[in-house]
């Protein structure tokens, strides 16, 4: 099957509705039937802004990047997209051709 492979990036604090973004976008994914989706921690990073992030031993509200990612066909990208458009969030995306299946 082909699709796209999509990759979200933010910090692990970032909240939208009260809750983590990251947890938000996989909840809004799960409810549109999308199949999957992963949300990775990063140990370092920096952004947009240009500010770098680490995690110190002492860091009790982590900024630390977070990466969400989703396998999924054209059709699902532009459902989910037409969705975060009508939330107005703010997020940086990279979007990835991809061929994907199951091997049985």
């Amino acid at each position: 099957m082909n699709g796209f492979y999509i990759r979200f990036f933010m910090q692990e604090s970032r909240q939208h509705q009260g809750i983590l973004l990251y947890e938000w976008l996989l909840e809004k994914a799960k409810k549109m039937g999308i199949k999957g989706g992963t949300v990775l921690r990063g140990i370092a990073g920096f952004g947009r802004h240009g500010m770098l992030h680490e995690e110190h031993f002492f860091e009790l509200a982590s900024e630390l990047p977070v990466e969400v990612t989703f396998v999924i066909s054209e059709e699902e990208l532009n459902r989910l997209f037409d969705a975060l458009k009508i939330e107005k969030l703010d997020l940086f995306y990279v979007k990835m051709a991809a061929e994907f299946g199951i091997l049985k």
